[in-house]
């Protein structure tokens, strides 16, 4: 049997609130209207009553009384994923083996921010350290569990939409590390706050993270041009990437086209919100692309701060539907890791197991090496400190074998290695098995923790 490999994201942000007021701000800034905020103008909106010189549709479906129904608090996102996540609701959506739903939860981080309209969960772990306790507390472990980032807008306001990953903050290098030292994780797979991808991001990708759940490829509908804010491709440029369900090698200067670089990208469409929306059409692609014998993983997203239910239901509607006329193809859902092992044919690598040691120089100079017993996805590891004082920093190593094996100096033009606590080490290999080592430097001890194995 041919197979399509059904893929779950769920960028996982908790709760969100948006007063009637904000939701106006919202359609200003996505249609450049203006309406006064009354809840008989929203209702007009929804009904298409105002006319609105032929963007009624786009408006109507952006104001979709399902998208405004959001989980503003951690009791109704919890009451959500308490139905979600058990096995009488998996099971009623099986795929073509027989298995119940597969989600995959990405985990952000809302941090350094100063101006919080929407009440967004601030602090470093607060939504990870959730997830992590539901899916325990429900037997989840057939999940997928990893990572989302929100590039950082230059005003600090919690609900802008950003571009940079490198700047203007270092918080993509504070989250990491905390997660690593803290959590004793790191990621293997990468789902994009706001789609974005640019050379940035693509440049970081490459050295740590070797699968990406990302691209938006599609023609875009006419409700979907209407929409300022994915117009020229503002909000994810996806514009020259290929329209297909087969992931791809992207190139070194373009991540839109395929060429030889280490990472994946799969196709990721939208579900249950206003633009770039997975249907019947792009589920047909994708079981045709798996009856012509090519790399098929059928990719979706969506939020946690609205009801998944409704989301899950429709897309096993459409994946049952469609299935019926591809007899000799079968839809199976998967964790993003599984998933992109399974549809690339990628060869089982072992793990990489990171040898941590210190070496004194002199009484203020000290040496850290850092050996792998396999090569890394990238040409070094991630490399994270937590100082006595709790501040918490990223570096770069020396290189001494690239992919093998790097060193690292403590000493009076870096920190002293009195100053550090905690160091962490976290890499990936190209099967995706992640490692995790942490050494305590006053015990001279290291713990080393292995996922998707």
């Amino acid at each position: 049997m041919k197979k399509v490999y059904v893929v779950h994201c769920i960028d996982s942000e908790g709760p969100l609130h948006e007063s009637l007021e904000a939701t106006f701000e919202r359609i200003k800034h996505i249609f450049h209207i203006e309406l006064e905020p009354t809840k008989k103008n929203l209702q007009d909106l929804q009904e298409g009553k105002i006319k609105l010189n032929g963007i009624e549709d786009s408006v109507k479906m952006t104001l979709n009384p399902h998208l405004l129904n959001y989980n503003n608090t951690w009791d109704k996102v919890e009451n959500m994923l308490q139905d979600c996540l058990s096995t009488e609701f998996r099971n009623k959506f099986k795929d073509s083996a027989g298995n119940g739903w597969i989600y995959n939860w990405h985990c952000v981080d809302h941090v350094d921010y100063e101006i919080n309209p929407r009440r967004r969960d601030m602090g470093y772990h607060n939504i990870f350290d959730e997830y992590k306790r539901i899916l325990k507390d429900t037997n989840s472990s057939q999940d997928g569990f990893q990572f989302h980032y929100h590039p950082h807008p230059m005003l600090k306001h919690a609900h802008l939409c950003a571009t940079r990953w490198l700047g203007p903050t270092d918080k993509l290098f504070q989250v990491l590390s905390r997660r690593i030292i803290d959590r004793n994780w790191f990621p293997a797979v990468n789902r994009p706050g706001f789609q974005v991808n640019r050379p940035d991001s693509h440049w970081f990708l490459e050295q740590f993270i070797p699968f990406d759940y990302a691209t938006l490829s599609m023609e875009p509908s006419k409700e979907d041009s209407q929409q300022f804010d994915f117009s020229a491709g503002r909000s994810g440029d996806w514009r020259r990437a290929p329209i297909t369900w087969e992931p791809y090698h992207p190139d070194h200067d373009d991540y839109q086209k395929v060429g030889n670089c280490r990472r994946i990208i799969a196709r990721c469409l939208n579900i249950g919100t206003r633009a770039y929306l997975m249907d019947e059409k792009e589920v047909r692609r994708a079981f045709d692309e798996s009856r012509k014998n090519k790399n098929v993983i059928l990719s979706f997203a969506n939020h946690d701060f609205r009801d998944l239910r409704v989301d899950v239901k429709e897309a096993h509607r459409l994946l049952t539907k469609v299935s019926k006329d591809y007899e000799e193809v079968e839809f199976i859902y998967c964790e993003g890791v599984d998933a992109m092992r399974k549809a690339m044919r990628l060869e089982k690598k072992d793990k990489c197991e990171l040898s941590l040691e210190i070496y004194k120089n002199s009484e203020n100079a000290h040496t850290l090496k850092i050996i792998s017993s396999t090569p890394t996805f990238g040409p070094q590891p991630f490399f994270a400190i937590k100082t006595v004082t709790g501040q918490y920093f990223h570096d770069n190593l020396d290189f001494q074998s690239p992919f093998k094996e790097w060193s690292y100096t403590f000493d009076e033009e870096t920190m002293p290695l009195n100053a550090i606590e905690s160091i962490g080490v976290a890499t990936n290999n190209s099967y995706g098995i992640t490692s995790v080592s942490i050494m305590d430097v006053a015990k001279n001890t290291v713990k080393s923790t292995y996922y998707n194995e």
